[in-house]
């Protein structure tokens, strides 16, 4: 058993950890490491011994700007790709760069050993130097995570099959982006299929791709603009429900807050 909380998700900042009593690892770290040290205290976490590694999803500033400091401050390892490692280099935002002697690389398909966890990223389609997605396995339990997902690929559908626990984006409500402010050339590129995943995507896919194995589906990455916690929800449900599938009976559908600690949940 280990446990899933989220400190942000969304264009504000994210970032996702993973723990048992004596060790967790980071996923994203574009949270503000006083605001971070902060919250995990509040739910009785030893910030500074507990966490082993941080693990990256791409370089988008969102997911990173913080992970050099953090780095830093508490000498652990940051995986990533050889690509996010260098497009974090190229990223004037991320002002504290990961000392050479914290970068650990990663290879996409190649499940690699962190704090007790079976790490496997894959590779996620969006518009960054590079992006993954993580299968993480530990006694039997398989959690993975996409953020910041343009387009569901069949090894994505492939791993959303045989978890047991999944996070995964709902960006924006069609309706909401199209007749909101956001200028055409950005609609198109956030709906381009290298962007961001719908709502109604993101349904279709976790529809499309249950077989009654997984547990607990969070919601991630919704955009402030064009989405709303509340259609997020009902529209996957909706799908899911119109499929035969019981949401709160069948499986558990959370959405996660922008800016505010989700909760601890348990991974079992």
């Amino acid at each position: 058993m280990f446990n899933f909380i989220s400190f942000g998700s969304g264009s504000s900042g994210n970032c996702y950890l993973l723990y048992t009593t004596e060790e967790a690892v980071m996923i994203d770290a574009g949270v503000g490491i006083r605001t971070l040290r902060k919250s995990m205290h509040d739910y009785g976490i030893t910030f500074d011994d507990k966490i082993k590694a941080i693990l990256l999803t791409h370089d988008h500033t969102d997911h990173v700007k913080s992970v050099g400091s953090m780095s830093e401050k508490l000498n652990l390892p940051v995986y990533a790709t050889p690509e996010v490692h260098a497009g974090i280099e190229r990223n004037y935002c991320v002002k504290r760069k990961i000392a050479h002697c914290n970068r650990r690389m990663l290879e996409k398909g190649t499940a690699t050993d962190i704090a007790g966890f079976e790490i496997t990223p894959i590779g996620v389609p969006h518009d960054s130097s590079d992006n993954v997605g993580y299968v993480i396995r530990r006694d039997g339990i398989t959690f993975s995570i996409f953020t910041d997902v343009g387009h569901v690929t069949e090894e994505m559908a492939h791993a959303i099959r045989h978890s047991d626990y999944l996070v995964i984006e709902a960006n924006y409500s069609t309706e909401m982006l199209a007749s909101g402010h956001y200028p055409l050339h950005l609609q198109q590129r956030i709906r381009n299929g290298y962007g961001h995943l719908s709502n109604i995507q993101c349904a279709d896919t976790l529809a499309k791709c249950y077989d009654g194995k997984l547990r607990h589906v969070w919601l991630c990455h919704l955009s402030e603009e064009n989405n709303h916690p509340d259609i997020a929800r009902n529209t996957v449900a909706d799908r899911l429900r119109s499929k035969g599938i019981g949401v709160d009976s069948d499986l558990q559908l959370t959405t996660l807050r922008r800016r505010l600690p989700t909760g601890a949940f348990r991974v079992e």
